[in-house]
């Protein structure tokens, strides 16, 4: 005779810690292009982002007198991914206010981490959008960020970096034009999917180039940290949608047309690193699929229905709110279960 221990019968290494500490990973070839990219401004916006956050949950369990959770990694990655949401070009205080309010707003008023009903890096930059439309669309190529590291130190580059923080890009920096490929994209341009592959156009710092988030998310994914169930159904679900949305309004699709959806703006990058979020995404197999479509629907909405050029941020929330919801119609029968008489139908 065997004896069946008690529940849970399920191990793993895996921790919090070690979770959170694989998405940091997986996030570093972004933003090294990023920061190789836009330059020190990019590095500068990253290290506000993730200081303050740190700083914000720090304060915020010193003051309430909570334990201290400082050290599980979550913080570091909320304040990365909100600096990739973000251009370069932002003065200081918008990556301190978005890290105020991801951290004590989305996160730490709900209960903390796993008690969020939304990503908190996304809510923020939501936030962000609609409180500094101007500053978080400004993706114009300034000329510092073509400097090198070893230029820096040079002609006051430096002092050009602060004034761009400092919001003085009138008076300190020259400007090139940065439009988006989404951007683009609506004015009917057809796009070089080289460049977008690589990354060399304008754009948020993280989400420039396809090639450093494939490769971040492949770590992910041999790391098992994620499955591409979520992100994977997405894609193709955004780009389908697209495609259906204007046949149906009688426009011309072609593949270079689909692979640019696909490759600009946030879709990849939200694809891989926001919509898999463990607390705000579903749990079950089916689950995922329907919550990749329900995205795929949303995003492909905001971009052709839409005024907006982007919709991935929002998409991610709103189906964030339907988690509930799916999670109640695709949870799995219990094996052998019976519906008792006179259970509600």
């Amino acid at each position: 005779m065997y004896n069946v221990s008690v529940s849970p019968h399920l191990r793993t290494q895996d921790s919090t810690k070690t979770i959170m500490g694989d998405v940091a990973l997986a996030l570093l070839p972004i933003l090294a292009f990023g920061i190789y990219r836009f330059g020190l401004p990019a590095l500068f916006v990253t290290v506000l982002c993730v200081v303050s956050s740190v700083l914000f949950e720090l304060l915020f369990e010193v003051i309430t007198k909570r334990p201290i959770t400082i050290f599980d990694n979550s913080a570091l990655v909320t304040g990365l991914i909100l600096a990739i949401n973000l251009p370069a070009s932002v003065p200081w205080y918008i990556p301190v206010l978005g890290s105020g309010f991801a951290i004590v707003i989305v996160k730490m008023l709900f209960g903390g981490l796993g008690q969020n009903f939304m990503n908190p890096a996304l809510g923020a930059r939501c936030f962000l959008l609609i409180s500094f439309a101007a500053k978080m669309g400004d993706f114009a190529m300034y000329k510092v960020y073509s400097a090198s590291f070893s230029e820096l130190f040079k002609d006051g580059k430096i002092k050009d970096c602060l004034y761009l923080l400092a919001g003085k890009t009138d008076t300190a920096l020259d400007a090139v034009a940065g439009a988006t490929p989404l951007a683009q994209l609506g004015d009917g341009k057809e796009l070089d999917l080289t460049s977008l592959f690589l990354g060399m156009h304008g754009g948020c710092i993280g989400e420039v180039s396809a090639l450093a988030i494939l490769i971040g998310a492949a770590y992910l994914l041999i790391k098992k940290v994620i499955s591409i169930r979520i992100p994977g159904t997405y894609i193709l679900s955004t780009v389908a949608f697209i495609a259906i949305i204007r046949l149906v309004q009688g426009d011309t699709v072609t593949v270079n047309y689909l692979l640019s959806e696909a490759l600009s703006g946030g879709l990849l990058v939200g694809a891989f690193f926001m919509a898999t979020d463990y607390v705000t995404s579903p749990i079950t197999a089916k689950g995922q699929i329907l919550y990749g479509v329900l995205l795929g629907f949303v995003t492909a909405m905001f971009r052709v229905v839409g005024s907006s050029a982007e919709g991935v941020s929002y998409a991610i929330i709103i189906c964030n709110l339907l988690v509930p919801l799916i999670e109640k119609i695709t949870v799995p029968k219990p094996f052998g279960s019976v519906k008792a008489k006179g259970d509600a139908q």
